[in-house]
């Protein structure tokens, strides 16, 4: 290998290499509410491209009040991934939000580009906590207002060799 290869372009005597872009801690009391927000919710940036100069995830907190829903919304051509560390999270999606599961503590939650979605936090007491991370330095969310909800969403499981449907065979 060449020996440029191993260097940093701006690395020099005074400058090891990776000292100002290597890793960064994000101190959890400094996360930057200035991202798009969705009525019910309380997200804020913790990587992105503003912050730390992020170029393929974003990465944040999300808050949801005891017994409180979010707008119907969608993140475009995005991927999403939430991380439920406190309380109990049920997440409605589909054109009419038909289709309902429910995620605790420790469970990840997968939302796909482009699919219409509400949180809700299912706990009257407590308010619900979630990592969130997507699949762009930006975030994106687009607002739905004109969804009209079924009243009685289909429970949706996860089903795959080891996961059962308990629901019994379809």
């Amino acid at each position: 290998m060449a020996d440029q290869d191993h260097h940093h372009p701006e690395e020099s005597a005074d400058s090891p290499r990776w000292k100002h872009d290597g890793v960064r801690v994000i101190p959890g009391d400094r996360l930057d509410s200035n991202t798009p927000q969705t009525p019910g919710m309380f997200r804020q940036a913790a990587v992105n491209h503003a912050r730390v100069g992020a170029q393929k995830i974003w990465a944040g907190t999300v808050a949801i009040e005891p017994d409180a829903k979010t707008g119907v919304h969608h993140h475009g051509a995005l991927e999403s991934v939430i991380y439920v560390v406190r309380g109990k999270a049920r997440m409605r999606w589909g054109e009419r939000l038909e289709f309902v599961a429910e995620a605790g503590p420790g469970d990840f939650i997968y939302v796909p580009p482009y699919v219409p979605h509400q949180e809700i936090n299912a706990d009257p007491d407590n308010p619900l906590e979630c990592v969130l991370v997507r699949s762009d330095n930006e975030a994106v969310v687009v607002n739905i207002t004109d969804v009209d909800p079924v009243e009685k969403p289909e429970a949706v499981y996860w089903v795959d060799p080891i996961h059962k449907d308990p629901t019994g065979p379809s």
